[in-house]
């Protein structure tokens, strides 16, 4: 029996797409056998693996996006450009509030405090990762060695959180021995590491933004943002190589922070899933042997 593992990538708000694939997954019946995912990918992911059908998944993902602690958030705040029907005092004022935030931020370690990080997590089921439906890791990146962590066993709700920790926007997260960041870091798309858990085929699903750009950044959010999508353009070039088949729905436009798309996102997952259904059942049903000497083959071409 083919064990299909899922590989799912970060990308803030872009990763709810994942979402839109695994609808479309639990529609046409594909049995998964294990998912890992690194920062968004790994909340959606585990929340998949806690739920066993992506439905539920969503409604999670809706709820929490009106819990008044995410408002209270205001990612809105912080993507790169300000709607262009603002006013001049509305501009104004989310100028002066960001930039107070951000000073503020200058004597901790993240944007935003850990205490409201924390009321944020709670949402999210503490239950063992051991103990959930569906074979499931999450990737964090430790600070302290640069080690990338694959997480198989713990509180799901303290992995999410970790792998989550988007650098000086969340706090890093002590873990074990330690000190977590988001896997996004060090993984993009984390194809390999679906197959530590048992996986012996991969649809990994990239969600990384594009970096052509003909815009100069303009502040340090901006130059931060930039320098993130550029690390995980070219990490998910690396990564990708273990899958066996790739899908990228179209959501690399978007910023991470674009929350109020989140069900044109989930849509857009949908699509390019349906789109690459047929490929999808093709990789599910493929003889073992077989795909294993065009995965080793396809190594050794990428390291030649």
């Amino acid at each position: 029996m083919s064990k299909f593992g899922l590989a799912l990538g970060g990308g803030g708000a872009r990763g709810l797409a994942h979402i839109g694939v695994l609808k479309v997954l639990d529609e046409e019946n594909i049995k998964i056998h294990s998912i890992t995912g690194c920062s968004m990918g790994a909340l959606v992911g585990g929340l998949y693996a806690y739920y066993g059908n992506a439905k539920e998944v969503e409604e999670f993902i809706y709820k929490a996006m009106k819990h008044p602690k995410f408002i209270e958030l205001g990612t809105d705040k912080l993507k790169e450009n300000n709607k262009p029907d603002k006013s001049y005092f509305e501009r104004f004022f989310d100028y002066v509030e960001t930039r107070i935030q951000a000073l503020r931020a200058l004597n901790r370690l993240s944007y935003f405090n850990e205490e409201l990080t924390n009321e944020i997590y709670q949402m999210i089921p503490d239950v063992p990762i051991e103990n959930l439906k569906i074979k499931y890791s999450a990737i964090a990146t430790d600070l302290l060695s640069g080690e990338e962590v694959n997480f198989t066993r713990g509180s799901l709700r303290q992995v999410i959180k970790a792998s989550s920790a988007i650098p000086g926007i969340f706090p890093p997260v002590r873990l074990d021995n330690y000190f977590l960041i988001d896997g996004s870091a060090s993984e993009s798309v984390p194809a390999g590491r679906v197959r530590e858990i048992g996986a012996d085929r991969v649809l990994g699903v990239d969600v990384t933004r594009c970096i052509k750009t003909i815009e100069q950044p303009q502040n340090v959010f901006e130059i931060l943002y930039r320098a993130e999508d550029i690390t995980s353009f070219h990490l998910s070039v690396l990564r990708l190589r273990e899958a066996d088949l790739v899908i990228r729905p179209q959501v690399r436009h978007l910023t991470w922070a674009d929350f109020g798309m989140a069900s044109e996102i989930i849509a857009a997952g949908e699509k390019a899933a349906r789109e690459n259904i047929t490929e999808i059942k093709k990789l599910v049903n493929r003889n073992s042997f077989l795909l294993g000497l065009k995965h080793y083959i396809k190594k050794l071409k990428g390291n030649a």
